[in-house]
């Protein structure tokens, strides 16, 4: 599953991060890693663009981004 695939207030884990480098430092400069637990906490109405909280803080993500980032429900 991929963190766009997420519903609302769901929360999971990253295990896999897919996409090039400059992609993939922009996400470790947000804190998103292999590990990081994460809860997507709205969807615009397009669904094109997603926010998650890591730890205390919120990132914008677009959703072809988050197709990016394979995650695994967290319990």
């Amino acid at each position: 599953m991929y963190l766009s695939d997420l519903n609302i207030n769901q929360k999971a884990e990253i295990y896999e991060i897919n996409c090039d480098d400059i992609l993939k430092n922009r996400f470790y400069s947000f804190g998103i890693t292999n590990g990081t637990k994460v809860e997507l906490t709205a969807k615009s109405l397009a669904k094109k663009t997603l926010e998650i909280k890591i730890n205390n803080y919120k990132v914008a993500l677009r959703s072809s981004e988050a197709a990016n980032i394979r995650v695994k429900y967290a319990s």
